[in-house]
């Protein structure tokens, strides 16, 4: 009957999931294990002819240790069963990110530069918060869609690699043109009605459009949350011109600064927040935790099938059989 046990004990592992393989560390246990109770029932055995007497009583005990330790090892593979259902829905939201390419986030008081430090942060954002929807709005002294809203973020990051500063027109920057723009786009894409939307401005908040406070009233109406941050320093950098700086009409080279307190504002009247970057991109996983914390559209829900870590059945065997060794004497020598 034993070589039938075997068989079935062995099925019983092949079919079952495992969470954890066997390693060399627990080979090591069992060679271990293996090769001290043979010294062990060798010596024993040895005693007894010396003692004219039987040991076999060593034998019982050898298959009862011998399965405590298996059901112990076989517990620390985190054996799967009892398989149980559960909903799993995947939920995101619509985020227009708006880019300030004026000549000034080309200052490297963020290194390497403003702007660089923005691309590589708005792609840490689009690979932690997987199930959004990104869209790219570049502002300057105009304002346009350079990739409109996709769930496909390896594209939208291949339009971030490519973005550049460009030299503003008369007037200068206007960042609320860019704000009303993200609006438009939000509320007439016919894909974003039922969903929640959100804008997030990177700039220095070196603004010289008129800026609509009706507008930014307009975004509260519409419950569309504006999350500003705050690109620069308020000790702030000059601006590299190819071997030069950037000069005003008075050729004194240009320096910018982080304005800080118009990003407030713009934040504080679109019922939004305020963060402000650092060199080593931290208010990136703050950024994400603000938009997850928007009630997201679910895009998908479905019942899977998960089966759970039940160790303790073997664990508790173990156990038992274990205190029932403790417990239990057999007489090795029958003198």
């Amino acid at each position: 009957m034993k070589p039938k046990y075997v068989r079935i004990s062995l099925i019983l592992y092949v079919v079952m999931n495992w969470l954890y393989s066997f390693s060399a560390t627990e080979y090591w246990f069992i060679g271990i294990f293996i090769t001290l109770y043979v010294l062990y029932i060798r010596r024993t055995f040895r005693v007894a002819r010396q003692l004219n007497t039987s040991a076999w009583g060593v034998i019982p005990k050898f298959f009862l240790r011998s399965t405590y330790l298996a059901l112990m090892l076989l517990a620390l593979q985190g054996p799967l069963f009892g398989e149980g259902e559960r909903n799993v829905a995947t939920v995101g939201r619509d985020v227009y990110l708006l880019v300030d390419v004026s000549r000034s986030m080309d200052a490297s008081d963020i290194v390497p530069t403003r702007l660089e430090r923005v691309k590589y942060d708005i792609q840490q954002l689009a690979d932690t918060l997987p199930s959004d929807r990104f869209g790219l709005i570049l502002t300057a002294s105009e304002s346009f869609v350079l990739s409109p809203l996709t769930a496909d973020h390896e594209a939208f990051k291949r339009f971030v690699q490519d973005v550049r500063t460009s030299i503003p027109a008369r007037g200068g920057t206007d960042l609320c043109n860019a704000l009303e723009l993200a609006r438009q786009k939000l509320l007439t894409d016919p894909s974003t009605r039922q969903s929640t939307k959100a804008i997030v401005l990177f700039s220095d908040g070196e603004n010289f459009g008129p800026c609509d406070r009706a507008g930014l009233a307009r975004l509260r109406t519409f419950g569309l949350p504006l999350i500003t941050v705050g690109i620069g320093t308020e000790s702030g950098s000059s601006i590299r011109a190819g071997r030069d700086f950037v000069r005003d009409d008075q050729r004194q080279i240009v320096r910018t600064r982080l304005n800080r307190s118009f990003l407030q504002s713009l934040a504080s009247d679109g019922r939004g927040q305020y963060l402000e970057a650092d060199a080593e991109g931290r208010y990136v996983n703050e950024l994400a935790g603000m938009l997850r914390s928007l009630p997201g559209r679910t895009i998908d829900q479905n019942r899977v099938l998960i089966a759970t870590n039940k160790y303790y059945y073997f664990l508790l065997a173990a156990l038992g059989l274990l205190a029932f060794d403790l417990l239990v004497i057999i007489r090795t020598f029958w003198l």
